[in-house]
C-alpha cells in the first residue's frame, strides 16, 4: 500500500494511500447495514414526533416526565442525526451524533429493561452504523475521520 515517502526534518515516513478499490460484497454489506440503521432510526424519530402515549409513558418511567414536547424534540434530533448519517459527505458527522444520541438509550438500565433486547439496542446500532461506514470508507481503515 505504500506509494512513496514523506521527508520531514526528523524522519522519512511512508505515505499510505488506498490503492485497492472496495470489494463488491463489502459495498453491498455496507449498504444493507446502513439501511437497517437508517430504518430503525427513522421509525424511532417518527414515533417520537407523533408523541404516542407509549413513548411518553416510557419517558415518564425513565424519570424524564411525560412531556410531549420533549418527545417531539428527541424525534427531531433523531431524524436530523439520521439524515446526516444518510448523506455521504456528512455520514461521519452523522455517525458521531448517532453515537451520542444512542448513548442515552443506556438509561433503560435504570428501569430494569431486558439487557439484550432494549439496553444493548443502542450499542448494537452504534456498532452497526460504524461498521457500515468502515466497510465503505477507505479513510476509516487508515484511522482518518475526515474525507
Amino acid at each position: 500500500m505504500s506509494t512513496g515517502y514523506l521527508q520531514t526534518a526528523d524522519a522519512t515516513l511512508p505515505l499510505l494511500t488506498p490503492t485497492a478499490p472496495l470489494s463488491r460484497p463489502a459495498v453491498w454489506l455496507s449498504r444493507i447495514l446502513s439501511g437497517l440503521v437508517i430504518m430503525v432510526m427513522l421509525v424511532d424519530g417518527a414515533v417520537k414526533l407523533a408523541a404516542w402515549r407509549v413513548v411518553t409513558e416510557t419517558m415518564d418511567r425513565m424519570g424524564y416526565g411525560s412531556s410531549e414536547s420533549l418527545a417531539r424534540s428527541l424525534g427531531i434530533i433523531s431524524l436530523v442525526c439520521t439524515v446526516l448519517y444518510t448523506v455521504p459527505p456528512t455520514s461521519i458527522l452523522g455517525a458521531i451524533l448517532l453515537t451520542g444520541y444512542l448513548g442515552g438509550a443506556m438509561a433503560h438500565v435504570r428501569i430494569g429493561s431486558p439487557l439484550f433486547s432494549q439496553i444493548l439496542l443502542g450499542f448494537y446500532l452504534r456498532v452497526t452504523a460504524w461498521g457500515a461506514l468502515w466497510l465503505r470508507d477507505k479513510g476509516l481503515h487508515a484511522g482518518r475521520l475526515s474525507r
